[in-house]
């Protein structure tokens, strides 16, 4: 009797390895996507509220005309002149902002080390001017979309430091997250067509891949465009393979991203600045009509002047733009700077352009739009998603209830809504707040972060699926409620934008109806769903048996 040893199972040995690799993943996926999972849902819903940020900065400034990008370049720019020359006398810096597009829908200035004893109004300020008059426009105080859109970056109440710190990890933690869902999911394109609603578990894993999957180029661009944004902090390699190690080329490499051309010492010799005519029609031959975006004049007045213009960024995908240096006395240009001095600065700009979306029409802005509210979902179903795994199997374990996952159940409830429902307070502040009040826009800001406060509280103090229910249709009522408060408190209500029709301010108060609309329609469903009335037995008992383990957690 001959004895055969067993051929070993191929299969088993391959999968093994695999399924071990692909377990890791899974585990490293859960927890990296947790452990920052709130503060990437800030980034991520404050983030995609800056790509409206001029449109959020005009609804919360009403008393602002139409943007004025009709206007000719030349003749604005004498306007901003004068009123400089007027506004700051012998500043070493005089800076023109001439309106190009919705990213600079307004003429502005700005000033810095002018004399206030030869009359200027103050050392340093910015101004922004009607491009007609050069008078100042009067508008409320607020920080408007911009501090949104810093936000997201920036943090708040935080030193930058500290910011770049807590972001930089967040956006770490995040591309791990996307990378290691990516490997775990072997179906990933097949579950992304597969939606199974009312399956607990299932259809919240269904709900996360589809918001996953449909923009994962966008999410994974955003997300390493970030870490491109803090080269120094967390991308040293990529400078050090362009630029060299030494203090040197860490020098160059500054002087490449930060520093303008045309910085010269004054001579304090006094000397008249050529008239910008011939310079803007020399900019306009070169990059064509409406292309100049910028004004930089240093030492006006001096014999060592220089005139350094911008060239506009609209529909360049590079978040720098080419400049051309003139004599400021002479008018000869001196210098003509490309969009891309190196490969390196060049591969940096490019990131930070696809990141901003400076360059996006109108459809572009909205697909950069809806697929950043793609990845606030995606953030968002994967809180909920671990919160529902585990309490589904603390539900099995009766009698061993975890305080860890009440603590995320309640998070979850006070930053997923809680968050929202603060925005809608900053907008609020920005239209109940007295006009004159001092640091107005400060406390603007403190409405949106003291209501958050106030909602993770509530969300602590009450029974989850209650805290979800009636946070949901307060941001409902909050939102909702916007266009009227609007139209109590201004002259651009609804009715008076669409028969100017200024799109900006209609766009605003059509986007908080549907916006409100949506919370109406999710809080209506868990109503429904969680509801002992409505002639579902199971969810009678789902619900009375959430309502004891909320007691209980208590």
């Amino acid at each position: 009797m001959s004895t055969r040893t067993p051929r070993p199972n191929k299969t088993a040995m391959t999968e093994a390895p695999q399924g071990g690799f692909r377990q890791s993943m899974a585990w490293l996926h859960t927890w990296a996507g947790l452990t920052l999972g709130w503060v990437l849902f800030l980034m991520f819903l404050t983030g995609t509220a800056g790509y409206f940020d001029t449109e959020i900065d005009r609804w919360m400034q009403p008393e602002l005309p139409p943007a004025q990008t009709h206007l000719n370049a030349t003749d604005t720019a004498e306007v901003l002149l004068a009123r400089l020359e007027k506004e700051a006398p012998e500043a070493e810096r005089w800076f023109l902002r001439l309106p190009t597009d919705r990213n600079q829908p307004y003429p502005s200035v700005f000033w810095q080390g002018a004399s206030v004893d030869a009359g200027a109004s103050a050392a340093r300020g910015n101004l922004k001017l009607n491009g007609e008059t050069g008078e100042t426009f009067q508008a409320r105080e607020t920080g408007g979309g911009q501090l949104l859109y810093q936000m997201h970056w920036r943090l708040h109440y935080l030193s930058r430091a500290q910011a770049d710190v807590i972001v930089g990890f967040a956006t770490l933690f995040m591309l791990v997250a996307l990378v290691s869902g990516v490997i775990i999911h072997k179906k990933i394109f097949k579950d992304f067509f597969t939606f199974r609603p009312s399956k607990g578990q299932r259809s919240w894993l269904d709900a996360h891949n589809v918001f996953s999957v449909l923009a994962l180029p966008f999410h994974l661009m955003i997300t390493y465009s970030g870490l491109v944004f803090m080269a120094f902090s967390y991308m040293p390699l990529v400078v050090a393979a362009h630029y060299g190690v030494d203090g040197e080329a860490r020098s160059q490499f500054i002087a490449d991203v930060f520093d303008p051309p045309g910085q010269v010492e004054a001579t304090n010799e006094p000397a008249p600045l050529v008239p910008l005519t011939g310079l803007i029609a020399k900019a306009e031959d070169q990059w064509g009509k409406g292309r100049i975006r910028n004004i930089d004049i240093r030492h006006p007045g001096d014999r060592n002047a220089r005139i350094i213009i911008h060239e506009n960024i609209e529909k360049s995908l590079a978040s720098t733009a080419g400049l051309m240096v003139f004599n400021g006395v002479s008018g000869e240009l001196l210098r003509m700077v490309p969009k891309e001095p190196s490969a390196a600065k060049g591969a940096r700009d490019l990131f930070i352009g696809l990141h901003e979306g400076l360059f996006a029409g109108p459809v572009l802005r909205w697909l950069y739009f809806f697929s950043g509210l793609l990845g606030t979902g995606m953030i968002a179903t994967g809180l909920l998603l671990w919160a529902v795994k585990r309490r589904q199997r603390a539900e099995r374990a009766a009698g061993k209830e975890n305080r860890g996952l009440r603590l995320v159940e309640k998070l979850n409830v006070g930053t997923i809504v809680g968050l929202p429902i603060g925005i809608a307070a900053y907008f609020w502040a920005n239209r109940l707040l007295p006009i004159g009040i001092e640091s107005r826009a400060d406390w603007e800001i403190n409405a949106l972060f003291i209501t958050w406060a106030a909602m993770l509280l509530y969300g602590t103090l009450r029974p989850t699926n209650r805290a979800w229910i009636e946070q949901l249709s307060l941001a409902t009522i909050a939102f909702a409620l916007l266009p009227l408060i609007n139209a109590l408190t201004t002259d651009s209500h609804l009715g008076q934008s669409l028969g100017g029709g200024d799109l900006v301010m209609v766009g605003f108060d059509l986007a908080m109806l549907f916006i409100g609309a949506a919370f109406a329609g999710i809080t209506r469903r868990l109503i429904r769903k969680w509801s002992p009335t409505n002639g579902d037995q199971k969810a009678g008992r789902q619900w009375a048996k959430s309502l004891d383990l909320a007691r209980s957690a208590k």
